[in-house]
């Protein structure tokens, strides 16, 4: 904890930034923008004095976001700085919340490095057809790979990569973009699909 916090007084805001270490992080979550619209995300990295996301909605320099983190919860501040695909932001909190964040960023970081699992609601698996088709709306429909498949999402290797946040249509099945792998992306199903007929669903055309 002591490594991502450290107690001194009061700094500008560049410096007060810069005394937290960074940790690669891969949360997901949804934020807010002044207009009071909502846009899925990802957490690329985080400290707890700021972190960077990327999602559709970018806002401005400035502009005061609410942003809800899978394992960290509520999380207020202001765009600092736009990145590609997303914006980095301060992160507002007390001592005491600033020292509850180190400890879960610790803890994410520790996961990673000790390849602990993730937690996963569903158990997934390789479908034995993996070929299959991605529908945007009012858009192409474009061949894909399953990479694999559980009830509530798939991993999907594609030669293009749609922003996270997009919302598609594996088989028949609803979902939104919600991060990007090495060889492809990750999706999320809007509704958890019953085992009997998952495999049949993400397949369709």
């Amino acid at each position: 904890m002591a490594a991502l916090a450290q107690q001194r007084p009061a700094l500008p805001a560049a410096e007060e930034r810069r005394r937290f270490q960074r940790v690669k992080v891969h949360l997901l979550g949804r934020y807010m923008l002044p207009d009071r619209r909502e846009y899925p995300c990802q957490i690329v990295d985080m400290s707890p004095g700021g972190l960077a996301l990327l999602g559709q909605g970018i806002g401005r320099i400035g502009d005061r976001v609410i942003a809800y983190i899978d394992h960290i919860g509520r999380v207020e501040g202001k765009i600092t700085r736009l990145i590609d695909n997303g914006f980095a932001m301060t992160v507002g909190a007390t001592p005491r919340k600033r020292d509850k964040l180190a400890a879960q960023l610790t803890w994410l970081a520790n996961r990673d490095i000790l390849n602990l699992p993730e937690d996963r609601r569903h158990e997934r698996f390789v479908p034995r057809n993996p070929q299959a088709w991605l529908k945007f709306d009012g858009g192409p429909e474009l061949p894909c790979r399953i990479i694999d498949v559980s009830q509530s999402g798939a991993a999907i290797a594609a030669n293009y990569r749609p922003a996270v946040g997009t919302p598609v249509t594996l088989g028949v099945v609803p979902a939104r973009v919600v991060r990007h792998l090495d060889e492809g992306f990750a999706l999320e199903f809007l509704h958890v699909q019953l085992a009997d007929a998952l495999e049949n669903n993400v397949t369709a055309r």
